[in-house]
């Protein structure tokens, strides 16, 4: 799993893909580490380390705006945001800082990040609270929850092409 790069300043992914080499060549000087545990061996750039689990009750939102003002302010090179596997807590930072900083509604950065990163999968807490982020930035919600054979998975509201728009079904 490598690092996927989101906008010209911003990458994505799971630990395992973070080495001294691939900061270097991405300008990488903020690392947004999400997760419990420091997993990672002392890197040379800026780390802003997120304490937190990828469970649904976990309270991922509080971390919102301070990430996306961090990697806003970073002008001194890229930033990357990565998890364990890049594919929920990770995404789901990035997908909030889409959405305040570039005003992109949650369907529009989900399919962003998608595209970037296809094996993406926030979990439903944490679309719940991409939910409510993207009521209070635009007083509206582009997507709803739904109960599907694969669990509740984010539906988008409205039709895109003359049918539903499903996420990760």
């Amino acid at each position: 799993m490598a690092i996927s790069q989101i906008t010209g300043s911003l990458y994505l992914s799971g630990v395992e893909a973070v080495n001294p080499a691939a900061l270097t060549h991405r300008k990488v000087t903020l690392l947004v580490l999400a997760a419990e545990e420091l997993p990672l061996k002392p890197v040379s750039v800026e780390l802003l380390h997120v304490p937190i689990r990828d469970e649904p009750h976990a309270p991922l939102s509080q971390h919102f705006e301070s990430v996306s003002e961090r990697i806003q302010q970073n002008h001194s090179g890229s930033s990357l945001v990565c998890c364990s596997a890049g594919r929920s807590r990770s995404p789901a930072l990035v997908m909030a800082f889409l959405m305040k900083h570039e005003g992109l509604s949650r369907e529009q950065v989900h399919r962003r990040v998608l595209e970037a990163r296809p094996f993406i999968r926030p979990n439903a807490g944490f679309w719940r609270q991409l939910k409510e982020y993207e009521r209070q930035l635009m007083h509206c919600n582009s997507i709803r929850m739904v109960t599907t054979s694969q669990g509740v998975l984010p539906e988008a509201i409205g039709q895109t092409h003359d049918r539903p728009y499903c996420l990760n079904i």
